[in-house]
């Protein structure tokens, strides 16, 4: 494997690391405040701040998951009182979700708590090297976005998994 292959696997271990440093914060403090309710329920409630109000089928679209997690979700969140459901006028058989005021209000308190844990763990970080870091991985997304769009067939074989086969 080349340099570049090195480095961009280094990248790959950090994303990775990053993602479940922060899954473990999250569901840490989410089971601290809500005991029963899955840590994904604060994404959902962000979605549909967001996004507004929002059939499930596009929350499972947009959250790139089944409906039938959507659905789990959305009954959870019904029960807590964060979201509310409506028939959609268009057709009574599908609803419509939309965050309550007490889901809103949640949102806010969940949200600073994470800006405080993110602050906490970039307390020697300038501004600008904050910044620099959100564009550079914008940008990354935004390739990995483009990349997911490729069909298996044109993406390059790992030999790595051929290996493991």
């Amino acid at each position: 494997m080349g340099d570049r292959d090195e480095k961009a696997v280094q990248l790959m271990r950090e994303l990775r690391a990053a993602g479940q440093l922060q899954h473990a914060w999250i569901n840490q403090s989410w089971q601290r405040e809500h005991d029963g309710l899955h840590p994904a329920a604060a994404m959902l409630l962000s979605d549909l701040n967001a996004h507004g109000e929002s059939r499930p089928s596009d929350l499972a679209k947009r959250k790139m998951v089944d409906i039938s997690v959507i659905s789990r979700q959305i009954g959870q969140l019904t029960a807590a009182g964060l979201v509310e459901r409506r028939p959609a006028p268009e057709d009574g058989r599908a609803s419509l979700i939309s965050l309550s005021e007490a889901g809103r209000a949640e949102l806010e308190r969940w949200r600073q708590l994470h800006v405080d844990f993110i602050r906490r763990a970039l307390a020697d970080w300038t501004d600008d090297e904050v910044e620099a870091l959100t564009a550079r991985l914008t940008l990354m997304n935004q390739g990995l976005r483009e990349a997911l769009g490729q069909t298996p067939v044109t993406c390059p074989p790992d030999p790595a998994a051929e290996k493991r086969k």
